[in-house]
This record gives C-alpha cells, structure tokens and sequence, in this order.
C-alpha cells in the first residue's frame, strides 16, 4: 500500500458550526511571509528571455502579453486584471488544455513556465472560477456583465445544458444585452453570424418570440439583462458545473465536480448526490483514486471513506485541487495561514488555496472608496454606462496585489498587450491606462474600464477600491433571521442557542441599475441609488388610494400563484418522480386545485395589465378609463363561483392525504422531504387551504374598496356586486375553512410530537400552544404545552436528532381546576393545574401570558364538561404509554436528562425541520399562540416591496417581502420560487420610528424584539397604514372573544 499522496482536512470553520474558534486553513508560505514577499524572494535573472502569451478575454478578444519566462502565475493574473481593470478579481482564474486536452487552473504559486509546458502555441483563457450560488452576490455591474459572458461561453461549448425554452429565454437575453430592442431583420442577420447554440436554427423562432418580449427593457441598458441571464441561469443544475469523468467502486460511469455547497456526483446529466462541506471531514487522493472522509455522525461508524476512480493521477489531484480551492474561498473567513514547513522531510501534496477568501473580497469592496468612471461593453448598444473605482488613497499601505512581479520587472511597469481579435467585426482595444475621452470612446469597443486622469498616491495603483458603508449588521438566530439562502444556511443556524448575533455579514443589495441585486453576503453599496430611484417612482404612478388598494391585490395575488405552485408543480414533481401517490389521489388531489391555479394564472395576467394602463405605462392618452378594479374583480369573482365545487372538496383533499401518509410509508417520506426544500417554507398542507383563504382575503380588500368610494364614484358599484359574489362563496365555504384550519394544526402537530398517535380524531380541537415553566425537583424547567378542547400535552424539545417535541405528560380537561398560586409558591405568574391523575406548578413569562393560559384552560375546561363521554377513550388511544411508572415518576425522572439534551440543542439540527413553524417560534420566544390568533392570522396576510435598513446600516435595500404565518419571509424579487431569510415577528412589537433612531424618510415602521431592531420603508402611506395595521394585528392577541361563540359573531366582534 503506498501514502496518500495529497490530503486536505476540512477543518471545523464559521461556515461549519458557530462559535467555534476561527481557523482559517494551512498555507505553504513561510511565517511571516505573504504572497509579495514569496515572489519577492525567488530567484530569477535580471534579463530574461520574453515569452509571448495568448490569452483570450471573455468577449473572445485574444491579447498577446509578453511576460519574463520567470514569472509567476500570480503575476500573469495581476496583469491580466490591471489590463480589465477588474476589482472582484478573486471569482475568476486562467485556465488552460494541458498535453492530455483536459482544461486545469493556472497557479499562482507556481512559474507559468512549469505549467503551460508550450508556451507559445497554447491559447490560455480568462474564465470564471467560482460561481456564487446568488449573482446578487456580485457587487460590480462589470462582474456581473463576465458573469454574463461565461454563461454565454458555457452555452455554446454545452456545458449549460438546458431545455429549448429556456436556452432561447437566455439567448434573447443576451441579444437584448448585445444589440438592444428587437428587429426583426436585425435579429436574424445577428443569429447568422453568431453562433450562441449549437444548432441554434432548430429554436431561432422561440428566440426571436423571447426577445420581442423584451421591448422597452429599462435601459439601466444591457445590465438588466446581464441581471436577468445570471438570474435564470443559477436556478439551472449545471450553473457552474464542471464534469471531471470518474467511476465508482462498482465500475460505474459518473461525473464528479464541486461547488459553492461541496462535492456533487452526477450520472449523466442528473445530480444523484451531494457531499456538504458541513459533513465532510477530509479529502485526499492516492494516484487514482479520490477519498471523500466523512463525519462519522454523518455515515455511522462503517464506511466513512468514498472512493472514487478517476483517469489517471494528474486528473485526480487536478480535482482534489479544485475542491481545495472552492471550499477555502466559500468555507473560510480568512485567507489560508502560512503551515511551518518540515525540517527533513514532507509528504503529500502541499497545495493550498492561496487567494482572497469570497468573504475577504466582500469585505475588501465593502471597506473602500469609489469613484464613477466609464466603460463600454462590446457589441453593445448602450453606449456610455457607468461603474465604480476608486479615487481616494486606500486604507492599508501594502495592496493586495502590490508587489507580485520577480526580481527584475519593475513593480510599477505594466506589461505590454498586443490585441488579436477573433470576432467577425473587428474592434480595436483601448490600451492599458490610456487617459481616454469618454466622448471619444468607440461603441463597438469591448467591454472595458477606462480610467480617468488622477495622480496616484504613492501604494495607490494597484490598491483600487470601493464605497465603504459603516454598520455592517448581522443576521441573528433565532431572534433575527432565519436564513435558508443555501450558502448562508448553514452559517446561522448552528449555534449553541441560536438567541445570540453570529455571523457579520450584509444584506443589502448592490443597487445598480433598476434591478434589486439582494444577497445576503451583500454590503450597502449602492443604497441611496435605490432611494433616489424610488422616490422617482414615487413621484410618477398615481397617488390615489385606490390604486394602491389595486396595487395590493396585485401583490397578494402573485404571492396567491407561487403558494398554489407549491403544490401545482413542485409538489406534484416530487410525488411523480418517486412514483409514490396512488392514482386515486393524485386524480381526487389535482383535479380540485389544477382548474383553480389556471383561472387564478389569467385573473393575475388581467390584474397586471390593468395596473399597467392605471399607471400610464401604455396608452397614456385614454388611462383614464382603466383608473379602476371593480370591472376586472366582479368579471372575475362571477366566474371564481364555477369553482366554489373544488373548493368544497378540499376538505376531502387534505382528510384523504393525511391518511394516506400514514399508511403508505413511501409516500410519508416523500412528503416530509418536500416540507425540508425550501420551495415549502410553510407546512405542506397548509398550502391546501390558502384558496379558501383568499376568497377571504377579496372580501376584505373589496370592502376596503368600498369604503374608499364615494357612492357616486363610477368604480363603486363593479366593487359592490364584486364584494357581494364573493360574500356569497364565504358563506357557503367559512364552516368548511374552520374544520379544515383545525385539521390542518392537527396534523402538523402529529407531525412534530413524539409520543402521540391519532391527534386528528374527531372532535378535537385545537385551543393554544406555547412555552411555560414547569416546577419540578431540579426547579423551573421550560416546557412547551398544548392545549386541546379534551386534553392538555406538556413536552420538551431536543432528545430527537429532528426539532420535534417529546411529550411527557398528559392531563385530561375532565374534573381539572386551574388557579392562580403566585403567593403559595414565590414565583412569579405562577398557577396551579390540578386534574385526576397529577398536580402541576406552572410559571408564565408575563402577567399577560398566565391571564391567556389561565382563560382558555378555563373555557376549555368548561366545554369538555360538556362532551365527557368521549375525553377517556380518546386519550387511553391517542398518547402511548412509553412506561410503567407513574406519570409523576415520569415527570421528575426523565425529565432531568431531557434537560441536559434540551439546553444543548437549539437551532442546531435546523436541517432536519423548519425553524420558523409558530412551535418553535413560541418555545424561543417564551410565548403562545391561539387558534383565535391562527384566525386573525389568515386575514392578515400581505405581500409587497419594502425598503429595509438595519439599525446600524446606512442604506437602504429593496426587497419583496411577505408576510403570513406571523412571520416575514424575504425575497429578491416577487418572482422566485423560494425566500431567502425570514423573521419570525411573534414577541416583536411594530412602532414607528422615534427622533433618536435618526430614520428621516417618510412611510417607515420600525421592528423591535429586545435589542434587535429592523426599519422597512413603504412607498405610500396606505401602504404604510397597511402594514403596520396587519402586523399588530397578527402578531398582538386579538380582544378575547369566547370559544362558544360563532365564528360570525367572533369576527363582528374583532371588527
């Protein structure tokens, strides 16, 4: 058996677990050294031979530079990012075929002259390296617009393989980016001559039709579209992907490649596994084979070692270096420390990533100053753009890249490039650190920066940087956000208690151009840009209120689609490719919600079109005849009540799917890995009831509507036969959507409770869950309770590798009294729950909560006297008996190790299940929640962009935001699929800004829980109104209203 011949410890990082200490990695280079000095150091003559290298650009130009056969990689790559003026230089390398035709990354470390082994007849290429999972993650419109040019490169070499429509969706992207509105003479003329597909001619209609749709596209010009191909292209499998062919242990043909989130493994073209850098412990190759080590918590303790075969030794450690590389840039906070080298001898490989990690560029472009120069882009029609460099003398005296070259190339010379084009149209290169013109500047010139004409400091040249914005907030536990950005996930939701800020990072967006590029790895640049923007918008579209009442049934209504494509698409997906549904229920499932989904796809079309006109984008001259929504809303709640059928069957529907995951067990683990994607950012079943829900949802904005009009308005009798149609189908629906509610909390407590079986048997009704201390021997312990109409559950949350709750104990409603014991006990808003079997001491947080607790125990008390004779056999069938002892023995005993458990646990196992369900917000919180205040819930509901600002940030940041389920969930943009980061808002309190919080603006509303403090900003104040009134609403306890009554007279009361 021989050594390993290269290994690399995946260390335990910030981006593996919180709280641990820092390690930043293990470098080859001296201590004390850095990269500068390391070049500094090496021998080379003064007057070596020069050596003529060709590299092409991303735009295809090929530059010719003469370097020194001594250089270093590193020193070939300054030169190259000087040349394109490049600040995010890190994203991106060279790459180069070797003798053997596969393409490998040229090293910094090492002279280019031991690497590219033929010098002068190979083609070297300015390629992306790393590809972020987010493009909102690039600050720079130039970045971004290689970005763009990569994904082009990739398409046509098939790396980016795709489906037809969505090729010719980018393809009309790139053209709107390269020759701007569409022609269609012009197109076809520039489809001849430029090749972006392979067979391109088999979908040159599907792109001409793409491309006339982008017509009048905001001309912040060819950066939108650059934007909008980065956009659909992350969401493709292959972004990014680079296929090393590899084989198994069984001898099977696959593909290996790395990204942003570990070591992906393909057959074909299909991802069949994922190795997380968060499971993996080492990686290591010995001649052929690469070894992926796991966590044994991860494998168990047998086979923790994979094995893969790849080619021959060279390929195999060309991969492992690449998986070195990309797990330091995106794993590690810091650039790799130097590794003490061995006095007698070394073994294995030392290679070690030897660049700026992704989180010390955003902090490098974060922390700088800039200035507004021009550039151009080539085969662009936009002609004068503008983006940022610096201007000011950088804060640290040494530059990242200052001092790269060997001995005998003068660090301030730069090295001669000689442009050879290859494109049909040949266009000339403005030489390197020219003083240009911008009024001279060539339209069909490639894509360049062109200075202006400073006097640099001394250190300055190579020192360029960006706008600083002071106050860089972080993302909280679980008293902040929740993040399920995948980079970001991992980060946040692994420390010890998850009460506590972790991790330094932005979410503010780069705000160039009219498109909001929102990351959560984002600094504030670019914030007073979506400002002044928004106040422009502010000024044009109308100001009356009922267009914003129109506004928001827009934003709800898009909101509405992507819940209902939960199910339409994913869902059904997920279901279909495991073959795991019986045909009976996915015919009852889908034949009920597919007619609505297709209605609802052409009301939101026609809702769109009518905001259009209403805001005079189009047809300006006659909009006055579309400033209204009535005619669009009674037209469609008229056809909406051909539908009122499916509606009613929905009970059936969610009856009939609960039961079949119980008895088909491949159809249970589909559906629990469905809830864990993040497309499902609530429980899965509660999607099914949202069509109910939004017939309440017309109901009351129509009757906002109607009491904005005047009686005379011409708008207002469309608005009152509308709110009358949908009258008519709430009432028929609104006992249906109160059983069904309580079904649906049923079911996902089944879900999240250990120890209970048949939670939904009929007749139960869920009261209020939340979190209470429990007096036992070791003193106060924090449970979470569950109150039923026969029953109360009190357990405790962290014995489980899932976040699901361990029930300890039952009480049944029967013959139990519930009084006030603060005196008899010394503790605080403590009360005492005697039932038949046992006698509880419980402490609230508040005054409040014991009030709340101690009502709705008394109600329910009161109404299970009332149906006794069902109370004994539903509990003897529902909580097993995991003991013989005593319930008391129960309650004292095991409870102390649960409590070691549970101390420990909090949001580490976040992976397993979602944080943010009202369960857990509740035991976090030291809170509780009532079916009533589920009801006021779903009434409020709203959806809409905001402007956000951290308590210690400047800018601001433009989000889509929704708010349901108490909680926030945010977004880039209304048209992903899945949130980035959400807050739960049960504990917070919505206020308005006072002088000391220093907010200026109009329109904002400020968020509060304990030290942790939001701003978002809205564009009017009906909007602001709104989202204040739904807020309080949702997350305040509504006036108490009986249980007894009727669900009509509870809502006349709430009103």
């Amino acid at each position: 058996m021989g050594e390993i011949e290269g290994t690399y410890r995946v260390l335990q990082t910030p981006g593996s677990r919180l709280g641990a200490q820092k390690t930043a990695g293990v470098s080859t280079l001296e201590p004390g050294q850095n990269l500068s000095t390391a070049m500094a150091s090496s021998p080379a003559k003064a007057h070596e031979r020069d050596l003529p290298l060709k590299i092409k650009m991303l735009d295809n130009t090929v530059e010719v530079l003469e370097i020194e056969s001594k250089y270093y990689g590193q020193t070939l790559l300054t030169e190259v990012y000087k040349h394109l003026n490049l600040i995010e230089s890190d994203y991106f390398g060279i790459e180069f075929q070797n003798l053997q035709s596969y393409w490998i990354w040229l090293e910094p470390m090492k002279p280019v002259i031991k690497q590219v082994r033929r010098p002068k007849t190979t083609m070297l290429r300015l390629a992306v390296k790393f590809f972020p999972p987010d493009p909102g993650q690039l600050q720079e419109e130039y970045t971004r617009y290689l970005f763009a040019l990569q994904i082009k490169r990739d398409l046509a070499e098939e790396r980016l393989t795709c489906s037809d429509n969505t090729a010719a969706l980018l393809v009309s992207h790139l053209l709107q980016s390269e020759i701007g509105d569409f022609d269609e003479s012009e197109d076809r003329e520039h489809l001849k001559t430029n090749q972006y597909l392979p067979n391109q001619e088999r979908i040159e209609g599907k792109i001409l039709e793409f491309h006339r749709k982008h017509v009048g596209q905001t001309p912040a010009d060819s950066a939108e579209s650059d934007f909008q191909v980065l956009e659909i292209a992350r969401k493709l499998e292959m972004y990014g992907i680079r296929f090393h062919l590899a084989s198994d242990r069984e001898g099977t043909k696959i593909n290996l490649a790395v990204s942003h989130m570990g070591v992906l493994v393909f057959q074909g073209n299909t991802k069949i596994n994922t190795f997380n850098w968060s499971k993996v412990r080492k990686l290591s190759f010995k001649r052929k084979r690469f070894l992926i080590k796991l966590h044994p918590e991860v494998c168990g303790p047998y086979q923790d070692t994979l094995e893969f075969l790849l080619g021959s030794r060279d390929e195999c450690k060309n991969f492992w270096k690449i998986c070195v590389e990309y797990h330091t840039f995106f794993r590690l906070f810091d650039q790799p420390k130097p590794k003490a080298k061995a006095v007698f001898f070394t073994r294995g490989s030392s290679f070690r990533y030897s660049g700026r990690t992704q989180k010390q560029l955003v902090d490098y472009i974060k922390d700088s100053g800039m200035k507004k120069t021009p550039y151009e882009r080539r085969h662009s029609k936009a002609r004068a753009s503008t983006r940022t460099s610096n201007a000011d003398v950088p804060k640290q005296s040494v530059p990242f890249t200052e001092g790269l070259r060997t001995p005998g190339s003068p660090a301030s010379a730069a090295a001669p490039f000689h442009s050879v084009h290859t494109s049909a149209t040949p266009a000339p290169v403005l030489p390197i650190f020219a003083e240009t013109s911008p009024s001279s500047l060539d339209p069909r010139a490639p894509y360049t920066r062109i200075p202006e004409k400073t006097t640099p400091a001394p250190g300055e040249e190579a020192g360029r940087k960006l706008m600083q914005q002071p106050g860089s907030p972080m993302l909280q536990g679980f008293d902040g956000l929740t993040v399920n950005h995948p980079q970001l996930s991992s980060l946040v939701l692994k420390s010890p208690l998850g009460l506590n800020p972790t991790f330094q990072v932005n979410l503010n967006a780069a705000g160039q151009g009219s498109s909001p590029l929102l990351s959560p790895v984002l600094s504030d640049a670019g914030g007073a840009r979506i400002e002044e923007d928004d106040e422009m918008k502010r000024k044009r579209y109308p100001a009356d209120k009922a267009y914003f009442i129109a506004k928001e049934i827009l934003a709800t209504e898009r909101t509405y689609l992507k819940d209902l494509e939960v199910i339409t698409v994913w869902f059904r997906s997920a279901v279909i490719k495991e073959n795991a549904m019986p045909e009976g229920l996915m015919t009852l499932l889908f034949s009920n919600i597919d007619p609505i989904y297709e209605f609802h796809r052409g009301f939101l079309k026609e809702i769109e079109q009518r905001l259009s006109l209403w805001e005079g984008k189009t047809n300006a001259h006659v909009k006055g005849d579309y400033q209204r929504i009535g005619d669009v809303m009674l037209r469609n709640m008229r056809t909406l009540k051909e539908f009122t059928s499916y509606l009613q069957k929905h009970d059936e529907v969610l009856t009939e799917l609960e039961k079949a995951t119980k008895r088909l067990k491949k159809l249970e683990m589909v559906y629990k890995e469905f809830e864990l994607q993040k497309v499902c950012y609530l429980p899965l079943n509660t999607f099914l009831l949202k069509p109910i829900q939004r017939l309440m949802h017309y109901k009351l904005i129509l009757g906002r509507l109607c009491k904005h009009y005047t009686a005379e308005h011409r708008d207002f009798a469309d608005c009152r036969n509308a709110l009358k149609e949908v009258t008519e189908m709430t009432s028929q629906l609104q006992h249906s959507l109160i059983r069904l509610e309580n079904f649906q909390k049923l079911t996902e407590l089944q879900h999240d409770l250990i120890g209970i079986d048949n939670l939904t048997a009929p007749g139960r009704e869920f009261i209020r869950e939340g979190c209470l201390y429990k007096l036992t021997k070791k003193g106060l312990q924090q449970r979470m309770f569950f109150l039923f109409s026969d029953m109360l559950l009190y357990t405790s949350k962290g014995v489980t590798g899932t976040n699901q709750f361990k029930i300890h104990g039952h009480l049944p409603l029967h013959g139990m009294l519930v009084e006030e014991s603060e005196n008899e006990w010394a503790v605080p808003h403590c009360f005492t729950i005697y039932s038949a079997q046992k006698t509880i001491v419980v402490a609230a947080s508040t005054r409040l909560e014991m009030g709340k607790w101690m009502e709705d125990l008394n109600v329910a008390i009161e109404m299970a006297k009332k149906s006794t004779e069902k109370s004994d056999m539903l509990l003897e069938n529902s909580v097993c008996n995991r003991s013989n002892r005593s319930s008391d023995e129960v309650s004292l005993e095991q409870e102390s190790e649960d409590d070691i458990h549970s101390s420990r646990s909090s949001l580490d196992r976040q992976s397993h299940h979602r944080a943010n369900t009202t369960m857990h917000v509740c035991w976090y919180r030291n809170t509780s929640v009532s079916m009533t205040d589920h009801s006021v819930a779903v009434e409020n509901q709203l959806s809409g962009y905001l402007l956000r600002k951290f308590k210690n940030s400047n800018g601001w940041q433009k989000l889509w935001v929704v708010f349901t389920n108490f909680c926030l969930f945010f977004y880039k943009t209304h048209q992903d699929d899945y949130p980035l980061a959400s807050l739960p808002l049960l504990g917070y309190t919505v206020s308005s800004p006072v002088e000391a919080d220093g907010i200026q603006k109009d329109y904002v509303f400020k968020l509060q829980f304990k030290s942790h403090v939001y701003f978002f900003r809205a564009e009017s104040k009906y909007t602001f109104e709104r989202w204040m009134e739904v807020i309080k609403r949702a997350t305040s306890s509504p006036a108490r209203s009986s249980l007894l009554l009727p669900r009509d007279e509870k809502d006349a009361h709430r009103d």
